[in-house]
């Protein structure tokens, strides 16, 4: 899947891919104001915010670093029931952003198709889960204090401007779950400066930063971040933990007077380390992620038009003489050979009309389409879902 703003990111940043994810601070600028002002706008912001029932933590306002009490801004919207709905009260909030305020909408990628596609994007580009939040800061309101955070982000300003300081690590690479609480920022000023609309900026793990438009006057800011969550050592022992269970020894009691049993069990876990690498255990992420959300596809709502590949990360194809193998969430679907060209349209993570999938690659096309459909490989591509799409990314059968 090519996505425009991937590109515009790598270019901006000075990147050939991926390889660079995790490695040193970096920034850029994009110089296209259509595709940035195409990701989001702070009113789309606000609108989804408003059409939406929104809860805390997804949903956050902060005021000179505090946050603000949800019964601020939240409202019971109550039906002619007595069903009630929480729902952001846009008049406070609008109030409140009047005054001056940060407000915070994690994981939007789960309620904006734009979103959604590009953390789809990203994921198949760097391999590894991605969500992204969005920030929107007026006047002169602070940010958070000085933090770190446990994933690497890739930071794009769209609207407006925000000052950032970064700092590099107290500790390397550190993790969520640590041996150490990792509560004493660097020293080390690496970068100072104010990030202004089309600016990219990367941020590995570990590294302590903070923003804020203290000092910008009136004005706003608006910021999302990518975070990607990439899978280390203590992830692939982890792993190791799960599969031990299936060898009996494993699952006996430990004995503390048997220090026979224990050097067996020492030797079982060198072999278990030696069967199964950590190539296999990346192998094995990306194949067991669950299905993703989409809307189901029903005959009763019309025929099959179009579809996109929807899975987190790339289908395996693997062919095998006469039939085919696709391996994807979790999922193996057998089809014959002759369907690989279609497979390899039908799941090439861009839209596909299938009119046009006929013309390319044949009739079969339509009933290979609506097994994937059918496996939710692959999803009907609405038109709210082809908003995620258009201008960002092309039709496969183009």
């Amino acid at each position: 899947m090519e996505h425009r703003l991937i590109s515009a990111i790598e270019t901006a940043l000075g990147w050939n891919g991926a390889g660079e994810l995790g490695k040193d601070f970096v920034r850029g600028s994009i110089g296209d104001p259509g595709l940035i002002s195409r990701v989001l706008t702070p009113n789309r912001l606000l609108d989804i915010v408003m059409r939406r029932s929104m809860n805390r933590p997804q949903f956050r306002v902060f005021q000179e670093s505090k946050e603000v009490h949800p019964a601020i801004y939240f409202t019971d919207s109550v039906s002619p029931r007595g069903q009630s709905i929480p729902m952001v009260n846009m008049h406070s909030l609008g109030r409140l952003l009047g005054e001056g305020a940060t407000v915070i909408l994690d994981q939007a990628n789960v309620f904006d198709p734009t979103m959604e596609v590009a953390c789809r994007a990203l994921q198949w580009w760097s391999h590894e889960r991605v969500q992204v939040n969005a920030y929107l800061t007026t006047n002169a309101a602070s940010g958070f204090p000085l933090h770190w955070d446990d994933h690497d982000v890739v930071i794009v300003q769209l609207a407006g401007e925000k000052g950032w300081e970064v700092r590099g690590t107290s500790r390397s690479v550190p993790l969520y779950r640590d041996a150490d609480p990792n509560d004493t920022p660097s020293e080390e000023i690496i970068w100072a400066g104010v990030m202004k609309t089309g600016d990219v900026m990367h941020i590995p793990r570990g590294h302590w930063h903070q923003a804020t438009r203290n000092g910008h006057g009136s004005g706003q800011s608006l910021h999302v971040t990518f975070g990607i969550t990439k899978r280390t050592g203590a992830s692939w022992l982890a792993w190791l933990g799960d599969w031990c269970r299936e060898q009996e020894i494993f699952r006996h009691d430990l004995d503390r007077r048997d220090g026979e049993a224990f050097h067996t069990l020492t030797e079982a876990a060198t072999q278990l380390v030696t069967e199964r690498s950590p190539a296999d255990f990346l192998a094995a992420y990306e194949q067991a992620m669950p299905l993703p959300r989409q809307v189901p596809f029903l005959d009763v709502f019309g025929s099959l038009d179009a579809v996109v590949c929807a899975t987190h990360f790339p289908p395996r194809i693997e062919e095998n003489g006469e039939t085919v193998d696709v391996l994807a969430s979790g999922k193996k679907l057998t089809l014959l050979a002759k369907a690989l060209p279609s497979l390899r349209l039908l799941l090439s993570g861009r839209p596909v009309p299938l009119d046009r999938a006929v013309s390319v690659v044949g009739s079969e096309a339509v009933e290979v389409a609506e097994i994937l459909v059918k496996e939710e490989l692959c999803a009907v591509f609405t038109p709210e879902l082809s908003s995620g799409y258009t201008g960002l990314v092309t039709n496969a059968a183009s």
